[in-house]
């Protein structure tokens, strides 16, 4: 069957065909050009070599008139070894050659001796003993009859052709079946019944043919396919008829072989997934009164741009597109694309960590947790990405800088404090939290912003489910704080990462001040 490209050349493949027919004809309408050696032997040598990458059956060139003389011939036969082509099909018509069926009478032939140099010339070169050397015979295309036919296949077969092409336009089989009758069989034989097509493939079994090529239908199939979705493409201005009627992407996706490629980057690249981000935003924020009476705190606007929006923003611009958000109060309020929504039900009741829990199935892989009420600077979160400890609390290390504390924080101690320090470590192991401990002896602030590596996304969901296996508790008002503590006390290592600033935690209508 006759293939043009790569992605041809595996659509033959798996259609069942034992080898492809790398055809002049369609390789230079694929390219837009005449089939008058107007597309260069290089130009055919560099399609030829992704058809040969994307298949594992042999390709046999339709090499026209071999691309110049012997010289040529013994170039090309080098160069398409090297690309694993099987064989090479010349015709004995002169240079540049012109397509068969575009006044073949006016044609003319090669000189014999001329061309059996060529096919020698392409058996000496040859390096595999397997590649295959073809001779096609166009004397019947040329008006010539049987007689010359069967000298020129005699004389080719001498000269070491491993099989001949006896060419025929007419629309019957009858020059085709006069030579088989004459022919002593002594190589085998190829067609190209393009032309005398209502002939049944039985009667050339018959005849004892060897090879038939259907050399150029895989082309005329895809132009009539391509005309009719450009022409109602272009009438009606939308997809919405076709699109049940022509491959779906994936089956693109399918033939280039996207599957291998992710199958060998996990192989052969260092694998480091993509965190997701769960951002848990089901309350209403009471302290704003009337401004979330009919939205919730998560949407209300700072600097123009709602809270949520600019939280999936930083998270963007971090490469991080897999977001989530558990919703609660005016969860319809909430009008955001591209972003997973989950809803708290009982969200008067339930604490965050509840919140958490509605989105348990996105704890299988790196995860990070965020407030639905912080904003903060992409470095922070850039600096927390960087961390490699399972659980990793981004903590805030500027807030007890004089500034009065009025409102009620999970204040943070590390096993270390922090340092300005040259080389001090800037995550360590956490000691205590919550706002129990001593603001004159804690380390900082847990400004709502939680790092999970893929084991520890695991192991918080193993926690929740164990947790949670009570479904009353989903009811209960209990904060993260309060689960990561009982998963420290249960022999957990949870770890904070220290940083200055460049956060904002919107409590008060007084935060949403552009000041």
């Amino acid at each position: 069957m006759e293939a043009h490209n790569g992605l041809s050349a595996r659509i033959v493949e798996e259609a069942g065909f034992k080898g492809i027919w790398a055809s002049s004809l369609t390789i230079s309408a694929a390219l837009g050009v005449r089939d008058n050696n107007e597309a260069s032997w290089t130009q055919v040598l560099e399609m030829l070599e992704f058809m040969s990458d994307a298949t594992n059956i042999p390709i046999l060139l339709d090499g026209d008139t071999g691309y110049g003389n012997f010289n040529n011939v013994r170039r090309v036969v080098r160069k398409i070894e090297q690309r694993g082509i099987a064989g090479l099909c010349i015709e004995d018509k002169l240079f540049p050659k012109t397509n068969s069926f575009i006044g073949g009478e006016q044609q003319p032939l090669a000189n014999i001796e001329e061309f059996c140099g060529k096919i020698r010339a392409a058996k000496d070169t040859q390096a595999d003993p397997d590649f295959q050397v073809v001779a096609r015979i166009e004397a019947f295309i040329a008006g010539w009859g049987l007689d010359e036919v069967l000298k020129r296949a005699q004389a080719y077969r001498d000269a070491g052709a491993d099989a001949l092409l006896v060419h025929s336009k007419i629309t019957t089989a009858d020059q085709i079946t006069s030579f088989m009758n004459a022919w002593d069989h002594s190589c085998p034989i190829v067609i190209v019944p393009t032309k005398y097509y209502k002939t049944p493939s039985e009667h050339f079994s018959q005849l004892g043919i060897s090879l038939v090529i259907w050399a150029n239908h895989i082309l005329r199939g895809s132009i009539s396919a391509m005309q009719e979705v450009a022409g109602q493409l272009y009438e009606l201005q939308s997809t919405i008829r076709l699109e049940g009627k022509i491959a779906p992407v994936d089956e693109v996706f399918r033939l280039q072989g996207a599957d291998e490629l992710k199958r060998a980057e996990k192989h052969y690249l260092p694998f480091a997934e993509t965190p997701k981000a769960i951002v848990l935003a089901a309350s209403r924020g009471r302290k704003f009164g009337d401004l979330t009476r009919d939205k919730p705190k998560t949407m209300l606007e700072y600097q123009g741009k709602p809270l949520l929006r600019r939280l999936v923003d930083t998270f963007n611009n971090c490469e991080i597109k897999d977001i989530s958000v558990v919703l609660g109060y005016r969860a319809n309020a909430v009008d955001l694309d591209n972003v997973h929504r989950y809803i708290n039900r009982p969200w008067k009741k339930g604490g965050i960590a509840s919140s958490l829990y509605r989105a348990i199935d996105k704890l299988s892989g790196p995860a990070i947790v965020a407030f639905g009420d912080i904003l903060f600077e992409e470095t922070v979160l850039n600096d927390l990405l960087e961390t490699t400890e399972n659980i990793v609390l981004a903590v805030d290390t500027s807030w007890a800088n004089g500034r009065k504390i009025d409102r009620d924080i999970d204040a943070v101690q590390g096993t270390i404090p922090p340092s300005d320090r040259y080389g001090a470590s800037r995550c360590v192991p956490l000691a205590a939290i919550g706002i129990h401990l001593d603001h004159e002896t804690a380390h900082g602030e847990w400004i709502g912003l939680l790092k999970l590596s893929t084991e520890g996304s695991l192991r918080v969901k193993a926690y929740l489910e164990s947790y949670y296996s009570d479904e009353n508790r989903l009811e209960e008002d209990t904060s993260l704080v309060q689960l990561l503590t009982a998963m420290q006390a249960a022999g957990e290592e949870i770890y904070v990462n220290y940083s200055r600033g460049h956060w904002l935690d919107v409590d008060s209508p007084e935060d949403l001040q552009n000041d």
